[in-house]
C-alpha cells in the first residue's frame, strides 16, 4: 500500500504501468515458493519514468533503494563498454549475480539500456531467469530482474531470445507523457524542494521542452527529463 501510494503521488501519466507493477510485486512477494525470479521489462520513451519507477520500486523492497548492497544497477554503455571484452563480461556478470544473490537472496537487478546490451550479455543473464530450482547450489527464485528499454533505441529484438523461453514475465509499456504531465512534474519538483509552486514557473519551465507533433504539440520529447536542470534556470 505504501508503494502504491508512492507510486500514484509520484508517477505522472502512466496507470498503465503503476497497476501492472503493482499486481507483479504484489503477487511475487506474496509467494512463498515463486518457481523463478520476477523478471520486469519496462519500455518507453526517455523521461517516461523507467528509471524512476525502478528507484521507488527498490527503495519499497530495500530501505536504503539504489544505494543498498543487494540492489545492483547496470548501464549497458558504462559497464559493458566494449565489444572485444564480452567473454569476460559474461564471466564477470555471471560471477556478481552468483555472488549476490549467495548474499541476498531478494537482490534486486536492474539493467539499464537494455537495447545497447550486446546479446552474449543477455545469454549470460538468461540461465539466472529460468524455472530452475538451483543453479550450482544457489536458488534465483526470490530475486527480481528489471530490464529497462528505451523504445527509441535500435535493438527493438533484443529480447526475443528472452521471449521464446518465457524467461520475461510482464512486458509493461510507459507511455508518451502530455504537456499537462510535464506540468505535474515541475510542481512535483517544486514540492520535492519545498518551494512554493508558482504557476508561471511551471508554466515556462512546460513551454521550453520540446513536443510533437510539430503542430499539435501533444507528446514531450524527453518525458521529465530534463525538468530539474530548466527549474533550476527559472
Amino acid at each position: 500500500s505504501a508503494l502504491k501510494l508512492d507510486l500514484e503521488e509520484k508517477l505522472f501519466g502512466q496507470h498503465l504501468a503503476t497497476e501492472v507493477i503493482l499486481k507483479a510485486l504484489a503477487g511475487f512477494r506474496n509467494n512463498k515458493n515463486p518457481k523463478k525470479p520476477l523478471s520486469l521489462s519496462l519500455h518507453g520513451w526517455a523521461g517516461t519514468g523507467k528509471n524512476f519507477v525502478s528507484q521507488i520500486v527498490t527503495e519499497h523492497l530495500h530501505s536504503k533503494g539504489l544505494k543498498s548492497n543487494f540492489v545492483h544497477l547496470f548501464v549497458s554503455t558504462l559497464h559493458f563498454p566494449h565489444e572485444t571484452k564480452i567473454k569476460l563480461y559474461q564471466d564477470q556478470l555471471q560471477k556478481w549475480i552468483r555472488g549476490n544473490v549467495t548474499a541476498c537472496a531478494s537482490s534486486v537487478f536492474i539493467f539499464d539500456e537494455m537495447d545497447k546490451l550486446h546479446p552474449g550479455l543477455i545469454d549470460a543473464i538468461k540461465p539466472f531467469l529460468d524455472y530452475y530450482e538451483q543453479i550450482d547450489g544457489v536458488s534465483y527464485r526470490k530475486a527480481i530482474f528489471i530490464f529497462l528499454r528505451s523504445a527509441r533505441g535500435a535493438g527493438g529484438l533484443w529480447h526475443s531470445g528472452l521471449i521464446d523461453k518465457n524467461l520475461i514475465d510482464y512486458y509493461i509499456p510507459f507511455l508518451p507523457l502530455e504537456y499537462r504531465h510535464v506540468k505535474m512534474c515541475v510542481r512535483a519538483e517544486m514540492k520535492a524542494r519545498g518551494m512554493t509552486v508558482d504557476e508561471d514557473v511551471v508554466t515556462r519551465v512546460a513551454e521550453e521542452m520540446t513536443f510533437f507533433p510539430k503542430d499539435e504539440k501533444i507528446y514531450s520529447d524527453k518525458g521529465c527529463k530534463t525538468v530539474q536542470s530548466r527549474l533550476d534556470f527559472h
